[in-house]
């Protein structure tokens, strides 16, 4: 299988007009990229909810201007228009289907010959008049639905509006800062204590590429099952997930594969060259986390569900932010461990603090500053509706680095992927009454690179001429540690 690369800056998916129209998978280059996202027929189109959106069009427009989410001139305004043709196209067929029903049953008890060939041909003409309005109708949910795509979700009222600056500080934790310092840095750390070897990784596949090398490997391995313990201290289920997905899969749960509006289409995700449908390298494990869910209803008291994954994120993007390229910063793979969570409606703003909650409790167990932000509406990308940052203080970076971030993405990843769930109040199958979206977060436990960086760069020790010779870990870590090392005390 040949692996094919194309590269883009990640972002959460903006703009996406088609769910349902066939695209062929093609070898990709600029130049014969297909113009419209691949699709698969494994599950249904996206259900959203049209009336909502007819009904608050305002509210949507300066929703979609806060976060940065262009709209097609007069978008609104066509999924309102749309949505009442649509809704008047179902009420005529209904009734032409009512009549072509009285009409056989009319015709299955005339005698008389000559009445019976007239009203054959009346079912006729119906027959015809009823296919017509029906391809009149899927061509409007088609237009319908590729509108409506283009929306991001709705906005907690609380969230920050503006850019990345505008976010609010809700909480510091950890030891007090240590100042600046450039020989802190944790690439000159991990050279100088045998711990990274960029240059071979270089040569082996390429930049923001890298090997992990005695005790960072050790660190990666003993980080993750940390983690690990405390989703499961908290009632998390344990899962391996593919890091395999499709591309339909990705773009469900708010992440573009490949933006298709650009002169020159390229991905944020690395593409699997020939496959059809589409197949990608995930860029985290919420997107098969999430998929493990697709095209379910859940029992009653069955909710919440709450699932911890471990799998490798690959980012095509890495190598796009200057200085921020550096070291293990922004690379192309790494290891991640997710939290995930599918709940009741009217339960998760509950289930975002106890996510916050199992991450101060993680990130105070590594003993390194860090803090808590309120993300603004211009960092929520498409399927959040509130998220939280976490960023540890990195002095030999001289800034704060992100390291984890929870988001609420209430109905908009249940409503692409059909999870649905039966409440206490759940309509009879009698009644036809619509069974509700479940709501679904997420949340990092360990993206590995981040903690190792602020771990080697508040840890390292140094020797009387200022090198680098030791390090200081917690001893939280202590337990899941294979091995032993002469540069590692334990504190």
């Amino acid at each position: 299988m040949t692996w094919l690369v194309a590269r883009v800056c990640q972002r959460r998916v903006q703009s996406s007009s088609v769910f349902n129209s066939a695209a062929t998978t093609k070898r990709f280059t600029s130049k014969n990229a297909t113009n419209s996202p691949p699709i698969t027929a494994v599950l249904p189109k996206p259900r959203l909810d049209y009336r909502a959106i007819s009904n608050s069009i305002v509210y949507k427009s300066h929703n979609a201007f806060n976060r940065k989410f262009p709209l097609p001139v007069g978008a609104l305004q066509s999924i309102a228009r749309s949505y009442a043709e649509q809704k008047e196209l179902s009420g005529q067929l209904d009734f032409k289907r009512h009549t072509q029903s009285v009409l056989g049953d009319r015709i299955r008890t005339i005698k008389d010959p000559t009445e019976k060939q007239a009203v054959l041909g009346e079912a006729k003409a119906l027959k015809i008049e009823i296919m017509l309005l029906e391809e009149k109708l899927v061509a409007v949910e088609e237009k319908l639905l590729g509108l409506a795509l283009h929306l991001p979700n709705d906005t907690h009222p609380e969230v920050p509006i503006g850019p990345e600056d505008a976010a609010v500080t809700l909480s510091t934790h950890g030891p007090p800062v240590t100042p600046s310092n450039p020989e802190r840095d944790h690439v000159a750390i991990g050279h100088a204590l045998g711990l990274f070897d960029f240059g071979a990784a270089a040569v082996v596949t390429g930049s923001s590429w890298y090997y992990l090398l005695n005790e960072a490997a050790f660190l990666e391995n003993a980080l993750t099952n940390y983690a690990i313990s405390i989703a499961l201290k908290h009632g998390f289920q344990f899962i391996m997930t593919p890091d395999v997905v499709r591309g339909d899969l990705a773009l469900r749960c708010g992440f573009q594969p490949r933006d298709y509006n650009s002169d020159h289409p390229a991905s944020q995700m690395y593409q699997i060259a020939d496959s059809s449908p589409e197949l990608v390298l995930s860029g985290t494990a919420e997107i098969p986390l999430a998929g493990m869910f697709a095209n379910k209803i859940f029992a009653e008291n069955t909710l919440p569900v709450k699932v911890v994954g471990l799998g490798r994120s690959f980012r095509a993007e890495a190598g796009s932010r200057g200085a921020d390229t550096r070291g293990l910063y922004r690379v192309h793979q790494f290891s991640k461990v997710e939290l995930f969570v599918v709940c009741e409606e009217d339960s998760s703003a509950q289930y975002l603090e106890e996510i916050r909650k199992i991450q101060i409790e993680i990130f105070e167990g590594l003993n390194f500053p860090f803090r808590i932000l309120d993300m603004p509406t211009e960092e929520l990308g498409a399927s959040a509706y509130r998220k939280y940052d976490m960023e540890a203080w990195m002095p030999g970076r001289g800034a704060w680095g992100e390291i984890s971030s929870a988001s609420n993405c209430t109905d908009y990843q249940a409503r692409r992927l059909h999870i649905r769930y039966r409440g206490r109040f759940a309509p009879s199958s009698q009644t036809q009454a619509p069974i509700p979206f479940a709501h679904t977060l997420n949340g990092t436990a360990a993206a590995i690179p981040r903690l190792i960086i602020a771990l080697l760069e508040n840890g390292a020790r140094f020797d009387e001429q200022g090198k680098p010779s030791d390090l200081d870990l917690p001893v939280i870590l202590k337990p899941f540690w294979l091995g032993t090392s002469d540069i590692v005390r334990w504190v």
